[in-house]
């Protein structure tokens, strides 16, 4: 067992999670595990500027306020964490080195360079775990057809490669039928590029969806959105509106139709 040491988050600090429409009774659990960009008081700012932790590296842009439409639009739940994914992020094992990275996008992380033993476990208690009991508990008093609904964001451009995608439909392992159906409904419906996969594939990196849906094979999908979609509210109000179509059409099983794209709500893409 690590040393102890004083508690990570002290009275004025935020609580590790918040979970909006606690009682939500649409069969959709919504999560945002990079919701949030906050640093616990105790750790100041990692040594990492404000206008870092402000960009993609801190948090996923435009998250908070997506769930939180699509909380009201789905009558859904939406568990999402406070603090920030250079903390310690709730999207991988807390085992794997990237859950408290040294650097991101070629920024350096001080505050994460040499991390001991027993601030990984603090961190890991006082933020990691209660964030994914959370989860847990809340898929538990849903029940085992609930759908897990993963929210992250991305970057248009990481390093030097421009990200073509609107959105991206991630899946792999598990019980995938309702995200390949989502997939299929926003290739019929939306007139974007969306990914199958892609920016990223769902592999041994992410945590969440494995963790809450693979092994209870819960219907699942993780969602990824271009940030220039969601830079302000009219844009994140029109992509709440497709995703909510659309998750609510795949619960149903509806079937896809190409010629019915204009019942799908119009999304103004940035020039």
């Amino acid at each position: 067992m690590p040393e102890a040491l004083p508690p990570l988050l002290l009275s004025g600090d935020s609580p590790p999670v918040e979970i909006v429409n606690t009682g939500g009774a649409a069969s959709f659990l919504l999560t945002g595990d990079h919701a949030g960009n906050v640093v616990p008081s105790a750790l100041a700012t990692l040594g990492v500027d404000a206008a870092d932790i402000a960009r993609h590296i801190g948090w996923d842009i435009g998250v908070d306020v997506l769930g939180r439409c699509l909380a009201v639009r789905l009558d859904a739940a939406f568990v999402r964490q406070h603090y920030s994914r250079l903390v310690i992020d709730c999207n991988r094992d807390p085992a794997n080195p990237d859950a408290m990275p040294a650097f991101s996008d070629g920024t350096r992380i001080p505050g994460n360079a040499n991390v001991t033993a027993a601030a990984r476990h603090q961190r890991l208690a006082e933020i990691h775990a209660p964030y994914h009991a959370a989860i847990a508990a809340a898929l538990a008093q849903r029940g085992p057809e609930t759908v897990l609904v993963a929210l992250h964001s991305f970057t248009p451009v990481l390093g030097t490669s421009v990200r073509p995608w609107h959105i991206g439909v991630l899946h792999d392992g598990g019980n995938d039928g309702f995200a390949r159906r989502l997939l299929a409904w926003l290739h019929a419906h939306a007139r974007m590029n969306i990914g199958d996969n892609a920016p990223y594939r769902m592999d041994n990196t992410d945590h969440s969806v494995p963790r809450h849906a693979f092994a209870a094979e819960r219907p699942y999908v993780e969602l990824e959105v271009r940030q220039d979609l969601l830079a302000n509210a009219d844009s994140i109000d029109a992509i709440a509106g497709l995703l909510a179509a659309g998750l609510q059409a795949s619960l149903a099983n509806a079937a896809v139709q190409p010629n019915d794209a204009a019942m799908a709500p119009t999304v103004r893409l940035q020039p």
